[in-house]
């Protein structure tokens, strides 16, 4: 067999590593490489379009695609603002705010977002999650004001921080939220949304705070002389509509306008009955006179000083990056599903400045629904344009129609929400995690409960605890295999793996599959002491000759820092002492650069212990020792 001379790695200056390092680490889509070579007004053009999105699409717009957007606006904005109302109470905010958060932040994003199909609004689980943590220091009753003044703060820093992500290009944050985390952490907010949605669907006039399922049932069943079985009926009635028109628009895609519109018509019809029988006047709680008008400024209200910092920091971190994640699978799904790019970088900007603007006109944290977004596309929408036709929708709602909403029961919003969340139960997903990874379902049910039974936001801190104790565990535990040889090839693979593979006397061959660093070059310490000691004893059992070569195969070995090189360096120490000798096999540039460095008096870098494949290496080797001619 030929043998192939390893080379060293080509000279690069430290500022050099530096600049590619920090290049694919921050730009690995080199968004700069379509300006080069491009004269100055085409880059002055670009770089407009590449800012604005909106700029590339818009030359190009035309009649026919306005129709189709025409038609999705007006269709997602028949659910938008019944969920605009139902979920800004979700969060413990005034009616009209869902209806404001409905109408500035779609403006936005249809500048700068880069989703054809992303629908912007609020959403259950931020509105949520935005409630439970404000209230659990200021009670939205008691003090309307100033929960308020909260809301609009946590939106600004929600917003100031996700647009900061994109700025600076570090949405790789986000994604230590796994997907067995948000499958988990969803379908336990949606138990709980669902649960607290009881206090209208009952009629309960005195409810718990708390959002753990045991004070939220153990407060529907000390309640019980509250019950209005009046506004049962409703309830039951108008829930039961609502979840089958869903079950229609399931089982029917083309229908999916009958789901979309029901929330609508349950609002439109629920309001007659009010008004006609007076309902509100026997048991039957409605919404109430609602303002007139467009959003009002609300930068005033901004806190950025003051005991409640902290707590509205944290609200907007933990609601931003949920929200945030919501937002970005959502763009991607669907981008993937009609073939279009959906930029991460661009998404983080555009959700982020949206939800600044937002909190400076009375908005609170918006992001991009699924439910909104999945009947926006099948409604057609073809641009964002969709999105400025539900604001407009909602402008004209807010301008002329809000006397319509007083008598708007109470109930009625809370089956729409049971509606909306119950979707967030993904059981295949769960079922499909339970069948690939025990380890994540273990995640996922950690989430799941956390949320139920302890709070939203313990229930999400625990699971992303536990996703890192497992990247933490891949880290310091990695992959270590001994390979073997298909007999008559030239073929090595895990010896545990493919019971065909046999080992080579005399030779240990080992390939490290991750790494080598301060964080687990102990554990590959031991390992590796462990198997020469156990191929020693096997070589004298077998009465073959000595160990004598031991190869570490290092193509998956991507990085080593000192502790690292300290580790090659001991072991070529421990196998000198054993008379063995250490093999290279295919380390990378960076690596063999490192330890060339290292290997100041020429000890373990030789030529003649440094191959490309383990093939060339065995053959070699083979040479060296009258037991290994055989081979």
């Amino acid at each position: 067999m030929e043998v192939h001379k390893v080379v060293a790695p080509p000279h690069k200056s430290t500022a050099a590593k530096l600049k590619t390092r920090l290049k694919e680490t921050f730009f690995p889509d080199d968004p700069l490489r379509q300006f080069r070579g491009q004269p100055n007004r085409t880059k002055l053009i670009r770089a407009a379009q590449y800012i604005f999105p909106i700029l590339q699409w818009c030359p190009e717009y035309s009649f026919r695609l306005l129709k189709s957007d025409v038609v999705s606006g007006l269709t997602i904005a028949s659910l938008a603002i019944p969920q605009g109302i139902s979920y800004a109470k979700l969060a413990n905010l005034p009616p009209i705010v869902g209806l404001y958060s409905s109408f500035v932040p779609p403006l936005v994003y249809a500048v700068l977002g880069s989703s054809r199909d992303l629908a912007v609004g609020p959403v259950s689980i931020a509105s949520l999650i935005l409630g439970s943590m404000l209230r659990q220091q200021v009670s939205p009753i008691d003090d309307p004001v100033l929960f308020l003044q909260l809301a609009f703060s946590s939106t600004f820093f929600a917003g100031l921080f996700q647009a900061s992500l994109g700025i600076l290009r570090l949405g790789f944050i986000i994604d230590f939220l796994s997907k067995a985390t948000l499958i988990g952490f969803m379908g336990g907010a949606a138990i709980i949304v669902s649960l607290q949605q009881l206090k209208a669907l009952l009629g309960i006039t005195h409810f718990t705070k708390q959002m753990s399922v045991v004070p939220v049932l153990s407060s529907v069943f000390h309640h019980t002389k509250e019950w209005s079985w009046q506004t049962i009926v409703m309830g039951v009635c108008f829930l039961l509509f609502l979840l089958a028109t869903r079950h229609l628009s399931m089982k029917k895609p083309k229908l999916f306008w009958v789901s979309a519109g029901a929330p609508l018509l349950s609002v439109i019809v629920s309001t007659l009955l009010v008004f006609v029988f007076r309902a509100d006047r026997h048991g039957i709680s409605v919404i109430g006179k609602l303002q007139e008008g467009l959003n009002p400024p609300s930068w005033n209200m901004l806190q950025f000083h003051g005991s409640h910092l902290g707590l509205v920091a944290k609200t907007g971190l933990v609601t931003g990056i949920v929200s945030l994640t919501e937002g970005i699978a959502v763009g991607r799904t669907f981008a993937a599903l009609k073939n279009y790019h959906v930029d991460g970088n661009k998404e983080m900007i555009a959700i982020g400045l949206m939800n600044v603007v937002g909190s400076a006109t009375s908005c609170y944290v918006t992001t991009g629904a699924f439910s909104r977004s999945a009947v926006n596309s099948n409604a057609g929408a073809k641009t964002a344009v969709s999105n400025i036709v539900m604001s407009v929708t909602v402008m004209v709602t807010l301008l002329f129609l809000m006397p319509l909403f007083e008598y708007t029961p109470n109930v009625v919003l809370g089956a729409i929400i049971v509606t909306a969340v119950i979707g967030l139960i993904d059981l295949p997903a769960a079922r499909q995690i339970w069948r690939i990874d025990k380890f994540d379902f273990l995640v996922m049910l950690c989430a799941f409960f956390g949320v139920i039974f302890l709070s939203v936001q313990n229930g999400l801190a625990i699971a992303v605890g536990l996703s890192l104790f497992k990247l933490l565990m891949q880290v310091t535990r990695p992959k270590m295999v001994i390979m073997g040889n298909f007999p008559g090839t030239d073929i090595y693979r895990d010896l545990h793996h493919y019971k065909q593979a046999q080992r080579i006397p005399g030779i240990l061959i080992l390939s490290i599959e991750s790494p080598v660093n301060f964080a687990n070059s102990n554990y590959l310490t031991e390992r590796t002491s462990r198997w020469i000691e156990e191929c020693e004893e096997e070589e004298a059992q077998e009465k073959h000759s000595n160990l004598r070569f031991l190869i570490l195969e290092m193509s998956a070995v991507s990085g080593v820092d000192t502790t690292g090189v300290t580790f090659f360096k001991e072991l070529k120490k421990t196998t000198a002492k054993k008379d063995i000798e250490l093999v290279f096999v295919n380390p990378l540039s960076e690596v063999m650069e490192k330890l060339q460095r290292a290997d100041e008096e020429k000890e373990f870098m030789r030529t003649e212990f440094l191959f490309l494949t383990v093939a060339e290496a065995v053959a070699s080797l083979s040479t060296k020792g009258p037991s290994l001619n055989n081979v």
